[in-house]
């Protein structure tokens, strides 16, 4: 699907989606607990489904009505689990030590970039932990094998998703382990959201900045769980705001172990008119300025606020977002092509770019099978004096299938071509 956008002003409120970063965490976490856990979740997306689907595979059993899920947890069962994670990063990397944990044979299956994006430290870790896998990179892969506890080393510059899923698999074994963090963890908020998750299934790891320690523990299922307001999605509708609306957002929470709510900090600082009034937060047209940001813990934001920074007068330097490179594009060169598609000059540094701000022109944008660059340059085309094309904006549908929708209820202008 290609989709043609015309400028326009947005205006109007709008409840943010659910986090599907916490989705994935819940339903792991709900499907291995003692009794069946109720998680509230009104909107869903193929990421959350992939997760879904592959722990309906090891045997549990979860239903979904009117954006209500219950989750019944893993039974036991004997033959091989295929597991169909789609273009989901955190499926694959959360699964493959939760199943190795359960002790279950399986196959899993990838599609897209997914297949290219590294598993290394985390599959030789595994091996070296009584886990036998098929060839590392080549798919789809098995696994065999029981994983033992012990102590286990990351390297942190790569995945904070390898962390995530040793911390949810570690504790259903009978001895104690620990994570030593090799280097510096990135995207740490993404471990302490983990860490928040499994504190409410009563499972707390400790947690610094070098190591982990997982001791045994049971799940404890609590009942009922609302999934929080996502913050990397909220993001799209604050930069929205900031360079061609007024818009109000609900849903989000302040004190969320989210790091992506880190945007709003990073508009202000940009001159933004963000602000929060009661727990809504209201984003205004502004005059923007560029500045130096540090990716490292927020990759997922790049996309989004290089339009912003397109948007503002002066140069943006983002830096610290190397791993980029190894998202569902080239997220480095796949943000800089949609900036110089929309007449913005761009620079690829080695681990980020520069941008020359000062406007945005219109233009046709290769979404590049990729979620976030497809919805930033739905957002871009609010402030530029030429329509925008998106050629691939179906990719919206890995995490938000009703964006567009929102995006015409806050009134913006756009037509699908095929």
């Amino acid at each position: 699907m290609n989709v043609l956008l015309n400028p326009s002003f947005l205006e109007g409120e709008l409840r943010v989606i659910p986090s599907k970063s916490y989705m994935h965490r819940a339903l792991i976490c709900a499907s291995l607990a003692d009794k069946p856990t109720v998680l509230h979740c009104p909107r869903s997306n193929r990421d959350i489904w992939a997760t879904a689907g592959c722990l309906s595979a090891l045997g549990a059993e979860i239903r979904e009505e009117k954006g209500v899920y219950t989750v019944f947890p893993v039974a036991k069962k004997e033959e091989a689990a295929d597991l169909c994670c789609e273009e989901s990063g955190s499926t694959l990397r959360f699964m493959l030590p939760v199943t190795a944990a359960l002790g279950r044979k399986a196959v899993f299956h990838a599609k897209g970039r997914l297949s290219a994006r590294p598993l290394s430290p985390l599959y030789e870790e595994l091996v070296r932990h009584g886990v036998t896998l098929s060839p590392n990179g080549v798919f789809p892969l098995s696994m065999e094998g029981q994983l033992t506890a012990g102590d286990f080393t990351l390297d942190g510059s790569v995945s904070s998703q390898f962390f995530t899923g040793l911390l949810l698999g570690l504790p259903l074994l009978p001895a104690a382990s620990r994570i030593t963090v090799s280097g510096r963890l990135e995207s740490a908020p993404y471990v302490a959201l983990t860490c928040a998750v499994m504190k409410e299934f009563g499972v707390e790891p400790v947690v610094t900045e070098s190591e982990m320690l997982v001791s045994p523990a049971p799940f404890r299922s609590p009942g009922e769980l609302y999934a929080e307001g996502d913050w990397s999605n909220a993001a799209f509708w604050l930069v929205a705001g900031v360079i061609g609306g007024k818009i109000r957002l609900t849903g989000l929470q302040k004190d969320s172990t989210q790091g992506d709510k880190a945007i709003v900090s990073i508009l202000r600082e940009m001159g933004g008119n963000v602000r929060e009034e009661q727990g809504v937060y209201c984003a205004e047209q502004s005059v923007l300025h560029g500045v130096t940001i540090d990716a490292s813990d927020i990759p997922d934001l790049v996309p989004v606020l290089a339009i912003a920074a397109a948007y503002a007068e002066g140069e943006t330097v983002i830096k610290g977002a190397a791993r980029l490179r190894l998202k569902e594009s080239d997220r480095i060169a796949s943000v800089c092509g949609m900036l110089k598609a929309l007449g913005v000059f761009c620079e690829e540094t080695a681990e980020g770019m520069v941008i020359q701000g000062g406007g945005l022109k219109g233009g046709v944008v290769d979404a590049c099978n990729d979620h976030r660059i497809a919805m930033s340059a739905a957002v871009a085309s609010l402030a530029c004096c030429e329509p925008v094309e998106i050629i691939g904006a179906r990719a919206v549908e890995k995490s938000y299938p009703d964006f567009f929708r929102h995006l015409e209820s806050l009134g913006g202008v756009y037509k699908e071509l095929n």
